[in-house]
């Protein structure tokens, strides 16, 4: 796989360069003479020119190409732009200042869009609904059917959702240690960094104290995880933070579990308050009760009012350490027709 070229032989910005890289979790190629980019130039995914060489290149006579950036430490120098026109490049990024986009064009050099992964979030509409249980469930059936899937646990006080999976003791991180991310991340650092079982990864919570997840943190999960999967389950908690609402924002859809009696119902309500200025498209998804399906949906504004089954030795499978039975079970049938009804299959190649 061809790498990224810095074309420069100033050390204190090659420096600067190998470290925003690494940042972006990318490898460069180095041209310390401007002659000896010309083998690469049409092959590396993105070209990185140093003020200090830019003259040098043009003299060369580079074919023009794309995704050319041309970098300097010297924001003030007039001839910058002159020079930026010269080597064909598209764009001028003075470090340290815009550090950060430049991690963005290492991290698309390195991985590309190759994915548009749906983002579905799932919530319960009163404590104990079970939406912790569906949305694994959920991630579960799709990667078992071959979906690259991100399960991102969004509630520092649920638990943990790798317990639910029965995969408490796997080895990667949790949310802790990616809080600090922002910006743009690459999915396949991101993967190698959390568990990984087949085509699922999960990014769940540690056992220590709870701790807020900072929005930018979110943003930068979320939009990695839709470089990279084809879907992406999002178990939220009920109360409304930044963070929530930045994971809403990205949903294509948002299934509230709701337990079908009345109790159940006037918590939905309460929770759909809180839910509808962040997202747009709101489903039910019901468990059994007093009330009928069809009833509950219509009385909170809904679409959907999917019913999702009881399903006998859940609870004793998920004490045991077992995730939850699927397959040909209730459940697992039931998965699969939602992920259907969401089209979350229907793009996957």
């Amino acid at each position: 796989m061809y790498r990224p070229l810095a074309i420069t032989d100033d050390q204190d910005l090659l420096d600067d360069l190998l470290r925003v890289a690494a940042a972006a979790g990318v490898e460069l190629d180095v041209a310390h003479v401007a002659s000896r980019a010309r083998p690469q130039w049409r092959t590396a995914p993105l070209i990185v020119i140093g003020a200090d060489l830019a003259d040098d290149l043009a003299a060369t006579g580079p074919p023009p190409r794309q995704n050319v950036v041309l970098v300097t430490r010297s924001p003030e120098d007039p001839a910058t732009w002159r020079r930026c026109v010269a080597v064909g490049a598209q764009t001028v990024l003075q470090l340290p200042a815009e550090e950060r986009l430049l991690v963005a064009e290492f991290a698309e050099a390195a991985e590309p869009s190759t994915r548009a992964g749906t983002v579905v979030c799932v919530t319960g509409g009163r404590g104990g609904a079970g939406a912790t249980v569906l949305a694994a469930s959920l991630a579960l059936s799709a990667s078992r059917a071959g979906l690259r899937t991100l399960l991102v646990d969004a509630d520092p006080l649920g638990g943990g959702i790798d317990v639910v999976l029965g995969e408490e003791d796997a080895i990667g991180a949790r949310w802790p240690d990616i809080v600090g991310r922002e910006g743009r991340v690459s999915y396949g650092a991101l993967q190698r960094a959390l568990p990984t079982f087949g085509e699922l990864t999960v990014l769940s919570w540690h056992r220590g104290e709870p701790m807020r997840i900072p929005r930018e943190a979110m943003r930068a999960v979320l939009d990695a995880a839709r470089r990279g999967c084809d879907l992406v389950i999002v178990d939220l908690p009920r109360h409304m933070d930044e963070a929530i609402a930045e994971a809403l924002a990205r949903a294509t859809a948002t299934l509230v579990l709701v337990h079908a009696d009345v109790r159940g119902v006037l918590a939905a309500a309460q929770t759909l308050a809180a839910l509808r200025p962040h997202t747009g498209d709101l489903k039910a998804v019901v468990r059994p009760g007093t009330l009928d399906p069809d009833v509950v949906a219509a009385s909170l504004g809904l679409s959907g009012g999917l019913i999702c089954p009881q399903q006998r030795g859940l609870t004793q499978a998920l004490d045991r350490g077992v995730a939850p039975p699927l397959g040909r079970t209730p459940l697992g049938r039931f998965c699969t027709t939602l992920l259907d009804h969401l089209g979350a299959t229907h793009d996957h190649t």
